[in-house]
């Protein structure tokens, strides 16, 4: 055998063991006293060798990290000698393995032996401790940087640790690790330190302290780069202070920073976000003037923010935009859109997208399809649910908790709960858990049936099945209770479900105050009415609950009272619809003496919408005036239509505006 490959022989039995060290296993330790905010880590032994001492007893002993064999030989190698290279290697080696037993033993030898240690090989296990999550450990190695290993501490090193708190999501703890270093330590911040900082504010919210930090930069000799400002807009944006983002854009302009592709879609998305597609369409056409672009995120922006305002038809045009601009539309493009036409109760339209999806090679995920289920099955297409089901299933995509709740939601509304009750099994049966939405649906469906037994044997079963009831479930229970005329049931199921610390909802509350109208309570009624007024806003009544009051009051000829009911509900927002109308056209014709045909009525309710600018319900007023054949005042129809015709010139030019801009 050549000495050469003598030599390469010995090299791969010293190195090969070395490298498939397995990562050993971890336990926590209590927090130290310096650092409580992490545990500290505590490393179990390695694999160990089994020795006999001088009695016979078997005892364990560890093998070296390194073995001196190798170096005493190194004469006769020539060329393998213990040197700090090779410590180095051994260092990013256990690093890169996560093997930190192996690592702290390296570290250890190389303190004994008064090894070098440079900047770069630790930051080499700062970041091992930040990919293993045990960014505290990083810290303490910072700080034992120079006293225990004689290594300088600079910025470099700073970063890194820091870097590895934030990634962490320790938004206080990095603002703290940062204070005390720039405080004790002569290390100047570098842009990437105000960079790291300022997103830990943003995260924060604490945007002034972020903007007081960008404004401290230049005192530090350091400019602001293009991160700088995408992270501080991206903060101003998520505390809705758009003009103050959008404004930087400029700012960052004239101090030489050239905005990119990331600095116009953070902008764009806070805009879409607030609705002000206008302005957010004024930033596109500044991203062609500066020669920047817009890419797949831009377009996905502005195609979620038109979705949002229901301008489906500019956003499926969008779309084909983006095909022709070469921008590659991906699965969080068409689910947008179809997710926004089932939304608008266009489904039809949302399957012929998910069509054009799958021709362009993208795979609809479980969300898609359980969202067109759900739309189907709202607008009554019980037939095309069920085909959009199997074909889910047909292309190998596995129904999810969505799926599967959105099926079941769909058959009660077809109002085939027992078929329902069917799936529900099959879902157990493929370990899906079902949620408190998928037993609500199913017990609302029971309900519609008239088979409450049923219904409330599913309540007991997901206590049996350790799911928690919510509000919506309490919610269901007691609007089916009261439906079926169980007051006293649902009374109970009310004051346990506020002894759990729900809040009851719109419905619950509704449902209780018919009930309690209809068994002759309308003074309970009112009390739980105006207890529901100091509720948060999913409690706040609706028009459903005005019109039982509305009922309820005229029966025992208390117009006045109605009337006064009617004007506080027009002060919250809440437009009368068709169902107060014929309340009140009723009650004055079969109350009042002499009768009133309630034209008066009416035209005076229109002029109240209008004066609240109301402009939508007054001309709905004035509609169902003209079919009851009660004219109204040539003064009323002179306003409404004046008014109503003002927006819709307005909504002609918004439209010319966008198809000027992307068709």
């Amino acid at each position: 055998m050549s000495i050469s490959n003598s030599i390469r022989m010995q090299r791969q039995q010293l190195i090969l063991p070395l490298l498939s060290s397995s990562p050993c296993k971890f336990s926590l330790s209590p927090p130290t006293a310096h650092h409580h905010y992490f545990s500290a880590l505590t490393i179990p032994s390695t694999k160990t060798c089994s020795e006999k001492n001088e009695h016979g007893d078997v005892c364990q002993t560890e093998p070296p990290i390194i073995s001196d064999k190798i170096f005493q030989s190194a004469a006769k190698l020539g060329s393998y000698r213990l040197g700090d290279s090779t410590f180095y290697s051994l260092i990013e080696n256990y690093a890169n393995s996560g093997d930190f037993r192996s690592l702290e033993k390296v570290l250890d030898r190389m303190k004994r032996e008064r090894r070098v240690f440079i900047e770069k090989n630790l930051i080499t296990v700062f970041k091992a401790y930040g990919k293993a999550h045990f960014p505290e450990k990083a810290v303490d190695l910072f700080y034992k940087m120079v006293d225990e290993f004689q290594c300088k501490q600079t910025v470099r090193s700073f970063n890194s640790v820091l870097n590895i708190i934030i990634q962490e999501g320790l938004y206080y703890r990095a603002l703290e690790f940062h204070c005390h270093v720039v405080n004790t330590k002569n290390i100047l911040p570098n842009v990437l330190t105000f960079n790291l900082i300022i997103k830990a504010m943003c995260k924060l919210g604490l945007i002034d302290r972020a903007v007081e930090a960008f404004r401290e930069m230049p005192l530090c000799n350091c400019t602001p780069d293009v991160f700088t400002y995408c992270t501080l807009m991206d903060g101003l944006c998520k505390e809705k202070r758009i003009d103050e983002a959008v404004s930087l854009l400029d700012e960052m302009q004239i101090e030489g920073c050239f905005p990119s592709p990331m600095t116009f879609n953070v902008l764009i998305n806070g805009l879409c976000k607030e609705g002000d597609l206008a302005r957010a369409a004024k930033l596109v056409d500044n991203m062609f003037l500066k020669g920047c672009v817009p890419n797949e995120v831009t377009y996905n922006t502005l195609i979620h923010g038109l979705c949002l305002k229901g301008k489906l038809d500019k956003a499926i045009s969008l779309l084909d935009r983006m095909v022709l601009n070469k921008c590659v539309p991906n699965e969080v493009t068409y689910g947008t859109i179809i997710n926004g036409l089932v939304k608008q109760g266009r489904a039809v339209d949302g399957a012929r997208v998910l069509i054009s999806m799958e021709e362009r090679g993208h795979q609809a995920n479980e969300y898609v399809y359980s969202s067109l289920i759900s739309g189907f099955f709202k607008e009554g297409k019980s037939k095309e649910g069920m085909r959009t089901w199997e074909k889910m299933l047909e292309k190998g995509c596995n129904p999810n908790i969505v799926g599967f709740s959105a099926l079941i939601d769909g058959l009660c509304r077809e109002g085939k709960p027992d078929e329902a009750k069917e799936i529900l099994s099959e879902m157990v049966n493929q370990g899906c858990i079902p949620n408190a939405f998928t037993y609500s649906s199913l017990m609302r469906g029971f309900f519609e049936m008239g088979n409450s037994y049923k219904a409330i044997i599913l309540w007991k079963e997901m206590a049996d099945n350790n799911c928690i009831h919510n509000e919506i479930c309490y919610s269901v229970l007691i609007h089916g209770l009261c439906k079926d005329g169980k007051l006293k049931e649902a009374m109970m199921v009310w004051k346990h479900m506020l002894a759990k610390g729900w809040t009851p909802d719109v419905v619950a509350y509704t449902s209780m105050i018919h009930a309690l109208c209809n068994a002759g309570s309308i003074e309970l009624g009112l009390k739980l009415f105006n207890e529901m007024l100091y509720q948060e806003s999913d409690s706040q009544p609706d028009v459903i609950t005005f019109n039982i009051l509305f009922t309820a009051l005229c029966k025992l000829n208390r117009i006045s009272h109605a009337i006064d009911l009617l004007n506080h509900m027009l002060d919250r927002g809440c437009d009368p619809d068709l169902v107060t109308c014929n309340v009140f056209l009723k009650a004055l014709k079969e109350k009042l003496n002499p009768p009133q045909d309630g034209r008066d009525f009416l035209d005076e309710l229109a002029i109240q919408l209008y004066k609240r600018q109301r402009t939508i319900g007054a001309s709905k007023i004035v509609e169902m005036m003209l079919q009851k054949f009660l004219p109204p005042k040539t003064s009323t129809w002179e306003r409404v239509v004046r008014e109503l015709c003002k927006p819709r010139k307005i909504q002609t030019a918004i439209y010319k505006c966008w198809n000027n801009l992307f068709c």
